[in-house]
């Protein structure tokens, strides 16, 4: 965890920095813990669900529709006083969407997700990591958000953080919510950075780790221009094409009081402004609207 701050303890005295230390490694081996125990699910399940009990007939779509109500009700049912199913999917494989289950502590990306323009394997590393990986990156850092970090390895809720770590995130986490709550979006109406919090977290945290597995994949490979574009700019680009949107103005505002997530616009400029990164990529100086004086960078 970064802090913007530096390491406090560098100035007390030495007893003091190695518990210090010692908390923090004790939130980061469980933290490592918890990130080795990650399920994964990619494309689709292994199991499929059987529909053969679900009763469908030619014509009458309301009777239809009540029929595959009750169906999906005694299945549910079913499940009770069973063992969990892990094998289950939260979502359809055609689905373009992506998933993180702090109870069941797995991601998931079914194959409508493993699409253009988020992936496809004749695109360059830069547009698949600013695509598909940096989604990735989201989803696993939902684990460690404001509210999947109150998760453990198993999925149970339970406090296993330090009391300093805890202090510490909550810091970082508040001046997060403080950067998306100064986006004016329509006239008088901003941001609830509070309310968006865990997403822009997953955005922001990322964003800037597949930044750098990215880097990791590029050593020793010539760095290509591509469209004029060098890797780095096209990853860039991957992550801002992949959340393009179109709003009507109802909706926007609909979306900014009810919605967990920032508006394309936002969740792009949002966490890219946070990236020393993007600015030297780009070639953006101190005081550019992409610059911000103090980035917040919290993993």
């Amino acid at each position: 965890m970064h802090d913007r701050h530096g390491v406090v303890p560098l100035f007390a005295p030495p007893a003091v920095r190695f518990h210090h230390r010692r908390r923090r490694e004790a939130t980061r081996q469980q933290t490592l813990r918890k990130l080795g125990t990650f399920g994964r699910k990619v494309g689709y399940p292994e199991t499929w669900r059987d529909y053969s009990a679900l009763d469908v007939q030619a014509g009458g779509w309301y009777e239809n529709l009540s029929r595959a109500v009750a169906f999906d009700s005694r299945r549910t049912l079913a499940k009770v006083g069973k063992p969990t199913d892990r094998g289950e999917w939260n979502m359809t494989p055609p689905t373009v969407n992506a998933y993180y289950s702090a109870q069941n502590n797995e991601i998931g990306f079914p194959a409508g997700r493993l699409q253009p323009p988020f992936f496809h394997p004749s695109y360059d590393p830069g547009a698949n990591y600013g695509g598909i990986a940096a989604t990735i990156g989201h989803e696993v850092s939902h684990g460690f958000d404001d509210q999947g970090r109150k998760y453990d390895a198993e999925g149970n809720l339970r406090d296993w953080w330090t009391a300093d770590d805890a202090t510490r995130f909550g810091e970082l986490a508040g001046q997060l919510e403080r950067q998306y709550s100064g986006y004016t979006v329509l006239d008088g109406l901003n941001l609830n950075g509070k309310q968006t919090l865990g997403e822009n977290i997953a955005d922001n945290a990322g964003v800037s780790i597949v930044y750098e597995a990215l880097q990791i994949a590029l050593q020793g490979k010539p760095r290509q221009l591509i469209d004029g574009f060098t890797p780095e700019q096209r990853f860039f680009l991957g992550w801002a094409q992949a959340r393009r949107q179109t709003w009507r103005d109802q909706a926007l505002r609909l979306t900014i009081q009810t919605g967990v997530h920032s508006p394309g616009e936002f969740r792009v400029n949002g966490p890219l402004s946070n990236m020393p990164e993007f600015a030297a990529a780009f070639r953006c100086k101190a005081g550019d609207a992409m610059v911000r004086a103090q980035p917040i960078k919290i993993w």
